[in-house]
């Protein structure tokens, strides 16, 4: 059984938590990488920093700049990813982030330090299917998921081409924009999930716009998985080097509600 398999059939909602890869600094992220862990989170995303983020609001720009600007590397980001391997080997790990850094040295190299880390899964957010035949076959010969996103402008037809080759879950992305700034409603996010389930068996993990925990069991209620990020990634930029603590307990809360939802669900 694969480390997504498992963390999905725990019969019940799945975290995805997102954190800005060395953000405050490199020295910094596994013990915030840690606290989401403690704090109850399925899934780990690791951001991967980068100059131009185009689907990322203005916290998780911050969160880069400050990672930027600490000089973290890619290869810090696999050092840091090899760490979390060790230290957790059974939670799943997907590197997020945008095609230049995954590709600048052949797509080949990336998929190779990806198992060489111990990386389950990769969210490029910039490559649309039909031009991901070079990192996306070095990844599937590698042995990683290729996690697609679907939005709402992703219909019947083009939702064909997003499924074919992913791999891992499907990434919903809940609103037409960038990270953090607006909300989707829970009418048309139920809507949405009935929709890519018809289409596909993988899980469905839905993201951008979830921050309380009442969003967050709402959603764990309809969907396989909530991705949280700003929320996280403002803690970081809130408390720096003391944010570990913070963002257990943040998470911690949405662990609570999800699974305090999941049971009045079953009574």
């Amino acid at each position: 059984m694969t480390r997504f398999a498992s963390a999905f059939g725990k019969g019940r909602p799945v975290i995805a938590a997102f954190v800005t890869g060395g953000d405050p600094t490199p020295s910094h992220t596994s013990a915030i990488l840690d606290a989401l862990v403690e704090g109850g989170a399925d899934v780990v995303e690791l951001g991967m920093p980068f100059t131009d983020p185009m689907a990322d609001g203005p916290a998780i720009q911050l969160g880069n700049l400050r990672s930027l600007g600490a000089g973290t590397t890619t290869a810090d980001l696999f050092a840091i990813a090899r760490n979390f391997r060790a230290r957790h080997p059974n939670v799943p790990l997907v590197l997020m982030g945008y095609a230049n850094p995954m590709i600048r040295r052949g797509p080949d190299w990336f998929a190779h330090e990806c198992t060489s880390a111990g990386v389950d899964g990769v969210i490029c957010v910039d490559l649309p299917p039909e031009e991901d035949d070079d990192l996306g076959l070095a990844l599937r010969a590698a042995g990683v998921d290729l996690i697609r996103l679907a939005t709402p402008t992703t219909d019947a037809s083009r939702l064909q081409v997003v499924l074919n080759g992913a791999s891992g879950f499907i990434y919903y992305v809940s609103v037409a924009g960038i990270t953090g700034l607006q909300q989707a409603t829970s009418d048309s996010i139920a809507g949405a999930v009935a929709r890519l389930k018809a289409a596909t068996s993988l899980p469905i993990v839905v993201g951008f716009g979830i921050r309380t925990p009442e969003q967050a069991a709402k959603v764990g209620a309809v969907a396989d998985g909530v991705a949280v990020g700003t929320a996280i990634v403002e803690l970081v930029g809130k408390h720096g080097a003391n944010a570990a603590g913070p963002v257990r307990d943040y998470v911690a809360s949405l662990r609570h509600a999800m699974d305090a939802a999941s049971k009045e669900n079953v009574a």
